[in-house]
């Protein structure tokens, strides 16, 4: 436990009085949110199916709570937001939406943090932590697991708190849970947990983030292959890119669509060449496919994928 914090905090430069906890999935991180952290209510703003869910939940648990919509093509101004006011305990927002492969930069984070006054700003980050250079000083909540950009099995969560988060747990001292904030920071000041802890997957942890490059390295890798396959599909194939904005789109999902039949065909002949593309989700189930770019599949998986499309769909 204490080697894979150390490993954490020095490969994604993750601030060192900031405090990492383990639990079973990012699920699990919108029921401790909820449970430990939002006495009242939070505010949820989100433009696709995980950021929705995560409002579902927290909604079940906090019925004040409230959300907003937007599109994959927006990108929302801070300064015309209508921001709740003091009751609300948590702003919540997603920063690489995986269902959709749009993602929020650190700019509209950044301005969102210095607008919240009292409300702690909590970051879905599932598809993006590990894969992205985070400025996490600018919010207060980090979260996500380890089967996307860490590259392991599903199971094993990690959620990072500021000392202001970690002041406001304290204060609300809420403990009728197993997984309460409270009771997991007691036990992580001596690396421990509240419970039988997923300790294969925090040893894997560890592994990968030894052998991994710096995230400054890893993110730059991933934003050049980004780069390269949106220019690829922007005008190349007979599929486009999902989300037509530049400023929106994921680093690390590609979404593309079509018509639901030669979306189907696709990823039929992909199969065939030993090629798994990632179905759509929600809306965008039918229409459209996701592509994975994650640091553990190998450059030579995407030039085989764009010759795939050069040779088939072109």
């Amino acid at each position: 436990m204490r080697q894979t914090v150390a490993d954490l905090k020095t490969k994604l430069n993750i601030p060192q009085d900031y405090t990492v906890f383990f639990l079973s999935s990012a699920t699990e991180c919108w029921e401790v949110l909820a449970q430990s952290l939002t006495p009242t209510k939070s505010f949820h703003l989100y433009s696709g199916a995980f950021g929705e869910k995560w409002f579902e939940y927290a909604k079940a648990l906090r019925p004040a709570s409230i959300g907003q919509q937007f599109g994959i093509d927006e990108l929302p101004e801070v300064y015309t937001l209508p921001l709740p006011d003091d009751s609300v305990d948590l702003v919540c927002i997603t920063q690489n939406e995986t269902s959709n492969a749009t993602q929020l930069r650190d700019g509209f984070i950044l301005n969102l943090y210095n607008r919240l006054g009292n409300a702690l700003l909590a970051v879905d980050a599932t598809s993006s932590l590990g894969g992205i250079q985070m400025k996490y000083i600018k919010a207060d909540i980090w979260y996500g697991s380890v089967q996307k950009c860490f590259g392991l099995p599903a199971g094993l969560g990690i959620m990072v708190l500021s000392p202001r988060a970690v002041a406001r747990f304290r204060q609300i001292n809420e403990r009728s849970h197993y997984n309460s904030l409270v009771a997991q920071y007691e036990k992580m000041l001596n690396y421990q947990t509240t419970h039988t802890p997923n300790v294969l997957g925090i040893y894997l942890l560890s592994r990968v983030l030894t052998d991994r490059e710096p995230i400054k390295a890893v993110h730059q890798h991933l934003l050049d292959r980004a780069t390269k396959l949106y220019d690829y599909f922007d005008q190349a194939t007979q599929l486009t890119p999902l989300v037509t904005n530049p400023e929106t789109r994921s680093t690390t999902v590609i979404g593309l669509q079509g018509p639901p039949a030669l979306i189907d065909e696709v990823k039929r002949r992909a199969k065939e060449q030993g090629l798994l593309l990632g179905n759509g989700y929600g809306n965008w189930k039918s229409n459209s496919l996701r592509i994975a770019n994650f640091p553990a599949i190998p450059d030579a998986a995407y030039e085989q994928l764009v010759q795939f499309f050069a040779r088939e769909f072109a």
